[in-house]
């Protein structure tokens, strides 16, 4: 069910952060009064563990309801999955693109000439 009167691409950027947001907070984030972080504790090393740790899996379970919830029909729902998955895929490595780079010291937005696995490689001496 869309927002009444809000823009269809409003509803799908929506989706998006609140799908970036949630897997961020789970996967990277100790949470409030480290309720998360025990949560992965109590997790343990297994499968769920794993899901837990990876904001690109956590994605895919976290969009699923948001888009069943919006979507018009069985194929605008499972497409609206993907791409608020992607979405949310895009962020987490935007935001970790600019955390690598700032953490070297060079500027925030890096030039983009090669694939992002490129820009990410560590520099061959000086």
């Amino acid at each position: 069910m869309a927002s009444p009167g809000a823009a269809p691409w409003f509803d799908l950027a929506l989706a998006i952060l609140a799908t970036w947001r949630l897997c961020h907070l789970v996967a990277r984030e100790d949470g409030p009064f480290d309720l998360i972080l025990r949560l992965r504790l109590r997790a343990g090393s297994g499968m769920v563990a794993r899901l837990l740790d990876c904001p690109y899996c956590l994605s895919l379970w976290v969009a699923a309801p948001i888009a069943a919830w919006l979507a018009r029909d069985l194929v605008h729902g499972l497409l609206l999955w993907q791409a608020i998955s992607a979405g949310s895929c895009l962020l987490t490595m935007a935001a970790d693109l600019v955390l690598h780079w700032s953490s070297r010291g060079a500027p925030m937005a890096p030039p983009l000439l090669g694939p992002v696995s490129r820009a990410l490689a560590p520099r061959q001496g000086p």
